[in-house]
Order: C-alpha cells, then structure tokens, then sequence
C-alpha cells in the first residue's frame, strides 16, 4: 500500500511538474503581450488618474489570457483538485502566480519569492467605491444600485420621485431624448429635495440622446391605412391629426421607401430617416430593422437617394410603424458623429445638473474626446465633471470596448452599460446572450462598474406584474454593479421588487464566484 501511495504521489508531483511549466510559459506570454497591447491603448504615457495604469495593466492581461484556448490546461488543474483560472478577472497574473506556486508545492518545488500570492478581492474596493461615486451608496442595501428612469410627468410630481426614491432607487435617470431643459431641472430639484428629506445619497444619471436613427417622418396613403381597424381614418381627422402623417399597420411582403424628403402623393408608404447618412450606407439585400426590431425588413432597392425596404416575418395581424421609432442598419459604417446639435444644446444643462452622463452610441475613443471637450467648455467654474457611462450599443463599440474604456477612465469614473435593446438588433439576439457575459466579465477586469439595462421587469412596470422570465433576468443583473429599470406607471413597485430580488442573490453570488451560503429551502431530517 505505501508503494502504491508513493507511486501515486510520484505521478502527481510529475503532472504538477508538467503544468507548472507549462502555466510558468503561458504567463510569460501573457505579460507580453499585455505590455504590447497597454502600451497601444496610451502612446503617449501612463493615465494621469491615480490607480487607473494598474486597472489597465489587468485589463490588458485578461485580454491577453481569454485569447488563448485554456481548456486543456483547465482540466488539468481541476484534476488535480487545484483553483480553475475561471475566476482570474481581478487579478490575472497574481492568479497565474498563485497557481504556479501551488503546482509548485505539489511537484516538492520552492515557489518563486519574487511572485507572491495576490491579494484578496483584487478591484473588489475601487469597483465598489467608483459605484457608490456614479450611482450612490447605499450602505443598508444590496451591492447592485438601482437606476430608476424619471418619466415626463415626474416635472410636476413630487410623490412620483419620492415614491421611487423611497422604494430604494439611488439614481435617477433623465434621457435628454425626451422633454425640455426646463423639465430636467424641475426633475433634477425635486429628486434633490426628496433625496435629502429621506438621507439617500441620490445620484442623478443624464442620457444624451446621440445619433440614433429614428423616423422623422412618415406619410401612407389613404388605401393604405384603410386596411386597418374601421372607423380609424375618421378618429384621427376628429383629433386634428393628418391621418396620413401617422405611420400605419405594416404586413409581411409591404414595402416602405426611405426617402430624404417626402413626396407630395406618395405611392404607398414614405419615411424620412432623421440621418441621411443612413441611406448612403444601405446596399441591397442587407437586413433592416425599425422599432426596436420589432419590425424586420430587407433592402430590394437602393440609391444615395432612397432605400426601398420590404417587410417580412411579421405576426398575421402586422405591426404598426409610426414617426420617431428607432431604425437599426446593422453593420453599416453609418459615420456619424456620436454628439450631434441637439446634445451639444443639452450638456448646457447636463454640465449643470448631472452627476454622470449617459454617453449613447459611443463607439471610438475620439468620441470620448470630443465629449470631454464640449463639457470642458460648459462647466461652471470649480464643478467637478460629470462621471461617463459608456452606453455599448452597436458591433464597433464592443469591438472598441478595451480602448473606450481606457480612453473615459484616465481623466475620471467611467462606468459600462449593456444597452441590451439596441445591441440585441445590432449583433443578433443570440450573440446578445453570449456578449453580455463577456463584457461583464471583461469590465471586472478592468474594476470598473457595469449597469445591466433596457427591459428590466418592464411588464411589471408597465402592467403591475413580472413574468418569470424577467424575475430570472433580474436575478442575473445582480452580477452588475447597477440595473436600470425604465419608466411605467408600476415604477416604484419594479424598484421594490429588484431590492428584494437583488438583496436575496447577495446571499448567493458575488460577480462569478459562488459564495456558499447556507441553503435554507431543505432542512436536516428528524434525527440527523
């Protein structure tokens, strides 16, 4: 039996021996080529925020690791009853580090002195102090803050705010792509004052609108709104409305011509797309989607001048299309600048009132700059800037992600959301599921927090109840450092809601990593 045993920790010692060369060459191609990379994301020194070099180190380290096919090396180590490298985010060398070291031991090897063990929790303190600097602390709460969005009528509502306040929303959110300047200062002041009348350390978040393509507008026929509900044509000429100026119930095999001005006797169905850049970057036979992607077409036909879309796979009774939904053209190289006018307009107020700034359809590090630049100008003298939140939207931006986030991270607290609605229609539903984990993975890396967005338990703020679906999906957010929830008349009641879903996963998960609390659904049996 001792020869037996001696034989099987020969073995052992010989495996560990194998992996810890191999792990000791991994890393050394690791540092590498992470230098390489970090040295690419600031040419021109280190960031001048303080910590902020060492956050970038790490990113660039884990980029470098998830390059490279670990499978292997992975079922090695779990054989030999060792620490997987899944949970290397917040510290990628100090891991490879720690596992050499015990591979090290195994193999009846000293470990290197010059690489100690790497300290416990990694970014686990800056991300959660930059967290409480963007979305508010909350020190009686669960980890995840929760964002709340303000609708119009919380201008002239002091009980809306409150309610959503009190029901445990640290920030609030205001989209500058709705209402005035004057109602996101009456907004901003009565969160204010209901914030400081209930102790919250309130946060308010400012979401530039960016160049989101949207109908501006849309003309059909007479015919062709005859085709729906009777009576409708003579509703909206009652209400004053120009019936054929408000969208219409779309089938499959309809068509609709995107045009640059409308005509004066339209064929059919005309919309005018609030960018034209849209139509120079249409081609034939690339998918288009309006609403969200509730409505997918095709592009039959094109020009610098027009795009002819044809609609397909619509529910049998159609889906109606309006003026101001949002049009998606995915992959397209559309070349439109992330701050148009009317947010250039709106950081007047934005670098008055904001803590952060919602930074939608950011896409390059330029476009980082050219915010910093525009708020720089506006900023009233001795205002700390406002924190960025970089909105991840389109392909480009995930693809650029490392870098957007080095460039907004330098000069202050940046924060990534997963803008889930209009990066679903950009990427494709099933890549969504996939992406979404690896940005929050890729954000720990970097120690900077992630807001998990769009559609949050929506049917329970819109209709006063959750489906299980988003009960479960609400769980999952709880891995993000923020989850934001949209407006609906059932608002307060989501808050309260994800605090409690939220406060109950806390037991549970902390980011990847399993905590091992006690499970409380099964009890000892009598006499155990």
């Amino acid at each position: 039996m001792a020869e037996t045993l001696e034989a099987e920790m020969t073995g052992v010692a010989g495996m560990a021996a194998a992996l810890g060369a191999e792990l000791a060459a991994l890393r050394a191609d690791v540092a590498a080529e992470a230098a390489a990379t970090r040295a690419g994301w600031c040419p021109d020194g280190a960031p001048e925020r303080a910590g902020f070099a060492a956050q970038l180190e790490n990113l660039a380290a884990y980029l470098a690791l998830r390059r490279r096919d670990l499978t292997g090396l992975q079922a090695g180590l779990a054989g030999l009853g060792l620490s997987s490298l899944g949970r290397s985010e917040a510290h990628v060398l100090g891991t490879l580090d720690a596992v050499t070291a015990a591979l090290a031991a195994l193999a009846g090897r000293a470990p290197d002195p010059a690489r100690p063990l790497p300290a416990a929790g990694g970014f686990a303190a800056r991300v959660a102090a930059e967290r409480d600097a963007i979305f508010g602390a909350d020190p009686h709460g669960p980890q995840t803050r929760i964002m709340a969005t303000l609708p119009s009528g919380a201008a002239e509502d002091p009980a809306l705010v409150a309610g959503l306040i009190g029901a445990g929303a640290t920030a609030l959110r205001i989209n500058c792509a709705y209402d005035t300047p004057e109602a996101w200062r009456a907004m901003a002041a009565l969160a204010r004052a209901a914030a400081k009348r209930s102790g919250t350390d309130l946060r308010i978040v400012m979401d530039l609108a960016g160049p989101k393509v949207r109908l501006a507008e849309m003309r059909v026929t007479e015919t062709f709104l005859a085709r729906e509900k009777p009576g409708r044509l003579k509703r909206l000429r009652k209400a004053g409305l120009a019936p054929e100026r408000e969208g219409g119930r779309f089938l499959s095999g309809d068509r609709l011509r995107l045009v640059r001005r409308l005509s004066a006797e339209p064929a059919g169905a005309e919309a005018v797309p609030s960018h034209p850049e849209l139509l120079i970057a249409a081609v034939e036979g690339a998918r288009i989607w309006f609403d969200d992607g509730k409505l997918p077409g095709r592009i039959v036909d094109c020009d610098a001048d027009h795009a002819l879309v044809e609609f397909s796979d619509l529910p049998p009774e159609g889906v109606r299309l309006k003026p101001g939904k949002g049009v998606n053209l995915p992959g397209a190289p559309l070349g439109i600048p992330a701050l148009d006018a009317a947010d250039l307009e709106a950081l007047d107020i934005v670098a008055e009132i904001a803590d952060a700034i919602g930074f939608s359809f950011v896409q390059v590090p330029q476009d980082i700059r050219d915010l910093r630049r525009a708020l720089a100008e506006r900023l009233p003298d001795g205002r700390v800037p406002p924190a960025l939140v970089l909105k991840i939207e389109t392909g480009l931006a995930v693809a650029n992600l490392p870098r957007l986030i080095a460039e907004a991270g330098a000069a202050g607290p940046v924060a990534v959301m997963i803008a889930r609605g209009d990066l679903a229609v950009e990427i494709g539903l099933a890549r969504l599921a996939e992406i979404q984990e690896e940005i929050l993975w890729l954000c720990e890396a970097a120690g900077v927090p992630v807001v998990w967005a769009t559609q949050v338990l929506e049917t329970l703020a819109r209709e006063g109840r959750a489906t299980r679906a988003e009960a479960t999906d609400a769980a999952m957010g709880q891995r993000a450092e923020c989850v934001m929830l949209n407006k609906g008349p059932h608002a307060a009641e989501a808050v309260a809601f994800l605090r409690g879903i939220l406060g109950q996963m806390d037991r549970h998960h902390a980011k990847k990593s399993a905590r091992l609390g006690p499970l409380n659904a099964w009890h000892a049996p009598p006499g155990a």
